[in-house]
């Protein structure tokens, strides 16, 4: 429905995305909630939207969309005037505007503002301020009305308004498609449609060549993929574009012409015919020389270790097996060295082996893991400070491109198959000359959620010495858990028999079925079995859609274990219903997002919330718009309307994004099968990510399935092969 009147009260406003708590008088006075452009006390607003109860509020109407003009009428000309929009202008001095121009003060106020001065107490100097004031304000509001012209929401316009501010209009005008790449949450569609809209030809450059950009970005943070086969390219391109077969020599034109302005670079020789955007070209090949200049200033040893490590094994009261002891010599003496192994390998025993040799020879470390969660786990396992690579470099800009050196010798890496290439390019370049690095995982984990594939480009290439642990390490009389992680990582079918103490299979056939036997589990049967509290169960699934997938076992885990209560505040956002307690994930990497670490009687603040950080709700602020998450590591950090998109539910997770961390116990849900996606190596992360317990739920004929589909989607990367040709 539809919605006039005039403002009366701005209650709140959030400047950085606009949502406002505003009175509007229509005639009767109500309360509107929602996104709105700048306003100000006595303009005119049409607004569509609806009316809602607010349990704490009452009755308020919803925005969906608002348009603004001048106000009209004497009151509301006086109020706009004097509602702190002009500095210098109370309701006197409007009050006195009003009454000598009239109807025609807007008129004034904006074009001949030097007028003001016949009013008393305007002098010239702040009639022109005034001026500038509406002139400003006004271009604003013009620019809003201007892109949502164009059906952009209001949201997405205070964006790309903040981004440009006055040039916004000739930028759009001139190139829309730069929008991509400035403005965060605008698509190849969004400014497609701009385009077109505003009469860009179809096969333009401009159109061309924002497509062909978009289709290799896409291609890199959804599939990993630093580069594209030509034909996978232009056939992606075309799809995206609409085109019939007759444009494809277009497409390749204006191909080779991004190669000759340096957009593009050809990747091409027996193996590979593809394109790569110039970024990741630069990136793939500093990586290649930086690891080559690390291998060839570090000072490679030949230290005998034999009786350091027997040390090591009396105080700890281990024994290594031999491919262990060559991985920690390896460490040791090696200017780069990857130590790859499954679950109970021993691989944190060898980092603490490696740590305490380390120690006795006066060498100095560094600790680190691309997410919190891994750099936790890695600092309780080795009693050793270990940082996120994030923390370790100061990249909580999202600059990758640090001068910062690490302070150490030694630079120690945990989960670096979790790493992509921005974030190990920046690590790689703060080696300090002459320091060494130890490259610690697990080759048959999910590799990156970002570009890249960096731990098997770096074994593939065959330039750095690799030391591989096959012996399990870590097993009792009652564990199964890294035996049958073995086991279905080389293809074979566990038993199944429900006789482990740790491992369990529950064979369930539908989809609804799989849900309530997850919420069984989740609320009785696991925590009274293993004694421990709920919150220490985390359910993986491997499809977002579905019954059993992500999204819809949220909604169902959310209704059992935080049910909504008269206590508990809570706040929708699209279709997500955020409510105090709730568990939550980060789902982005948010450099800006302001924190603080409460610690003793002060606290530390800093910037920078990132992906796949869990936490919980704290506390709702609906009038304000508004929730306070305080996650894992202690740190909360407060989110805006404008934010809670970056928010999920995490009372069940996505495998790809449970990399890196380990639970007490592990739910591993499969509603469906799809061999693209539920391969043997999914399933082989999810199980890995249990340190007490495992429990598989799905059909068995399913989980057999997926056992035997050995398929993993290939990465198109060229690193390998720039790290075989540079010298080593």
């Amino acid at each position: 429905m539809e919605l006039v009147g005039n403002i009366e009260s701005i209650i709140f406003r959030n400047a950085e995305n606009g949502y406002s708590v505003i009175g509007v008088s229509t005639p009767k006075r109500v309360t509107c909630v929602g996104i709105f452009p700048p306003v100000t006390e006595g303009e005119r607003v049409i607004m569509s939207g609806e009316y809602v109860v607010n349990r704490n509020f009452g009755e308020q109407f919803k925005v969906h969309s608002v348009k603004v003009s001048p106000p009209t009428g004497r009151e509301s000309m006086i109020k706009y005037l004097s509602g702190g929009l002009f500095k210098g202008i109370g309701e006197v001095t409007a009050k006195n505007i009003v009454a000598y121009f009239g109807e025609k003060t807007f008129d004034v106020v904006e074009f001949t503002p030097g007028e003001l001065v016949k009013v008393r107490g305007i002098s010239r100097a702040k009639a022109e301020s005034i001026g500038e004031q509406f002139g400003s304000f006004r271009a604003m509001q013009n620019t809003i009305i201007f892109l949502q012209s164009y059906d952009i929401s209001l949201n997405l316009a205070l964006k790309i308004y903040k981004t440009y501010e006055g040039m916004t209009e000739q930028i759009i005008r001139n190139n829309p498609f730069r929008l991509i790449e400035d403005v965060d949450g605008v698509g190849f569609s969004t400014a497609d449609m701009l385009a077109i809209s505003m009469g860009i030809e179809k096969d333009s450059t401009f159109r061309l060549s924002a497509a062909i950009v978009h289709v290799l970005k896409s291609a890199a943070q959804t599939k990993g993929h630093t580069y594209l086969p030509i034909g996978m390219l232009v056939r992606e391109t075309m799809k995206l574009l609409s085109f019939d077969e007759d444009k494809e020599s277009v497409l390749l034109t204006v191909i080779d012409e991004m190669q000759v302005d340096g957009t593009l670079v050809y990747v091409n020789d027996h193996r590979m015919n593809g394109v790569m955007l110039a970024t990741y070209y630069k990136l793939e090949k500093n990586i290649a020389k930086t690891l080559s200049r690390i291998m060839q200033h570090s000072t490679d040893l030949d230290l005998n270790l034999e009786s350091e490590i027997e040390e090591f094994e009396k105080r700890e009261n281990v024994r290594l097996h031999p491919s262990q002891k060559e991985a920690v010599t390896a460490a040791v003496n090696s200017g780069c060295v990857v130590i790859s192994g499954g679950p109970g390998t021993g691989k944190t025993t060898i980092i603490k082996c490696i740590i305490e040799i380390l120690k006795q020879e006066g060498y100095s470390f560094a600790l680190t893991a691309p997410t919190g969660r891994a750099a936790k786990r890695m600092s309780e396992a080795t009693g050793a400070e270990a940082k996120t690579i994030h923390r370790l470099l100061d990249l909580h800009s999202g600059d990758y491109s640090t001068d910062t050196k690490i302070d150490a010798e030694v630079i120690i890496v945990d989960e670096i198959s979790m790493a992509d290439e921005f974030v190990f390019n920046a690590l790689l370049r703060a080696v300090p000359q002459g320091g060494k690095i130890v490259l610690v995982g697990d080759k048959d984990q999910l590799p990156s959620v970002g570009a890249g594939n960096v731990l098997s480009d770096i074994i593939a290439s065959g330039k750095i010495p690799v030391k591989y642990l096959t012996h399990i390490y870590r097993q009792s009389s009652d564990s199964n858990i890294a035996i049958y992680a073995h086991m279905i990582n080389g293809g074979s079918v566990p038993e199944f028999d429900n006789k482990s103490r740790d491992f369990f299979f529950d064979n369930v056939s539908s989809g609804e079925d799989v849900v309530s036997d997850v919420i069984s589990l989740c609320t009785e049967r696991l925590p009274r079995y293993f004694k421990l509290n709920a919150s220490d169960v985390q359910v993986l699934a491997p499809l977002k859609k579905g019954d059993g997938g992500v999204e819809n076992l949220n909604v169902e885990l959310q209704k059992v274990l935080n049910a909504p209560s008269s206590e508990k505040k809570e706040i929708a956002h699209g279709e997500r219903l955020f409510r105090e307690g709730d568990r939550v994930i980060h789902t982005v990497n948010n450099y800006h997002l302001g924190w603080i670490l409460p610690s003793g009687g002060g606290f530390e603040a800093g910037e920078g919330v990132f992906n796949g950080d869990i936490g919980r709700i704290l506390e709702v602020n609906k009038a304000e718009a508004q929730v306070k998450v305080q996650f894992e590591d202690g740190k909360v950090a407060t989110y805006t309307a404008g934010d809670l998109d970056q928010l999920s539910h995490a009372y069940a997770i996505s495998v790809h994004k449970s990399q890196g961390s380990e639970f007490p116990i592990a739910i591993v849900a499969f509603s469906r099968y799809n061999p693209i996606v539920t391969s043997r190596n999914l399933l082989y992360t999810a199980i890995t990510r249990a340190r007490r317990a495992v429990v598989i739920v799905g059909k068995k004929e399913d989980v057999v399935r997926m056992i035997k589909n050995n398929y993993t989607e290939k990465r198109h990367t060229a690193l390998g092969r720039f790290l075989k040709e540079d010298e080593f």
